[in-house]
């Protein structure tokens, strides 16, 4: 085993990274699409919609747990933009780190798909349709509630990762109260969670873009054909734009109303807390930076 270590270990710190987020992403995309299979194509028999929520939730749990240590767990486009915002992840990368989570959605809804292929056959009478009683493509992609509008699914999406962004980023902030590195995966869980079940009506709370491309990619390859992007007046773009600048702007907030205004006891030494800030202990640092170069 020692030899094929050797002998597989990639050289490039970027490859690992990438190989790193490809494989979370995929276990993300599995548990959630699996489980989103197994309620439609049973009728809610083997399931209810909040199986697909808690499913997605314990997805993003066993990824970041699975890939956090190599490469941070983005395994969400909207993510890795925003901590180039932050200063957290170089520039280079950003594009690297999204194709690669696109690539390992689309791997994720490939295994699901023969996984359940009887059962979807089975529920869709062989005809894989993205509307009617006995569409399939919501297996895989997200798509909005007939009543919505596009401006209201875009705001909707915006809000959600922005949400997102805004009780993640407090996890591992030294300046902040952090939580352990090993209890960080279980609580970005619990907010997806919370965001699945109170702001997935609308569209699906898709708040990746990687969560939406690659599974509809996947779908218009495997037989729902190009209706997949047509379809609900070409909705397909809100999920892949919106979340990007929900997450920067999530961001923005937590600098703006939080971090900045938390006590660097680095730059100002012998500066006592002020009443109410008794959670930030004296020596802890400021906000993890990667730093690992090209």
């Amino acid at each position: 085993m020692e030899r094929a270590r050797r002998g597989l270990r990639l050289s490039s710190p970027l490859a690992r990274e990438c190989l790193s987020e490809f494989m979370g992403t995929f276990v993300l995309l599995l548990f959630g699409c699996a489980a989103s299979a197994q309620v439609r194509t049973t009728g809610g028999e083997k399931g209810q919609y909040l199986s697909i929520n808690l499913a997605f939730s314990v997805g993003v749990m066993s990824a970041m747990y699975l890939c956090m240590g190599v490469s941070g767990a983005h395994l969400n486009p909207a993510v890795s933009l925003s901590f180039c915002v932050l200063g957290r992840l170089q520039w280079p990368r950003l594009p690297c780190y999204a194709v690669v989570q696109v690539l390992g959605a689309f791997t994720a809804s490939a295994v699901v798909f023969l996984q359940y292929y009887d059962a979807i056959m089975d529920f869709s009478g062989g005809n894989l349709t993205v509307t009617g009683p006995t569409e399939t493509a919501s297996i895989f992609a997200t798509y909005p509630s007939p009543h919505l509008s596009l401006s209201s699914s875009f705001i909707d999406q915006v809000i959600g990762t922005a949400t997102l962004l805004l009780c993640i980023l407090p996890l591992d902030d030294k300046l902040n109260s952090p939580a352990p590195p090993g209890l960080v995966p279980p609580l970005a869980a619990v907010v997806v969670l919370g965001i699945s079940m109170s702001m997935s009506a609308n569209c699906g709370a898709a708040i990746n873009p990687a969560r939406d491309l690659g599974p509809r990619l996947f779908t218009l390859t495997a037989g729902w054909g190009p209706e997949v992007f047509t379809a609900y007046s070409h909705w397909w773009w809100v999920p892949l734009v919106a979340p990007m600048l929900g997450g920067v702007l999530g961001s923005l907030l937590y600098l703006v109303f939080i971090q900045w205004h938390l006590l660097d006891p680095d730059s100002h030494p012998g500066t006592e807390p002020e009443p109410g800030s008794e959670p930030m202990a004296k020596g802890v640092g400021k906000m993890e930076r990667e730093s690992i170069k090209l």
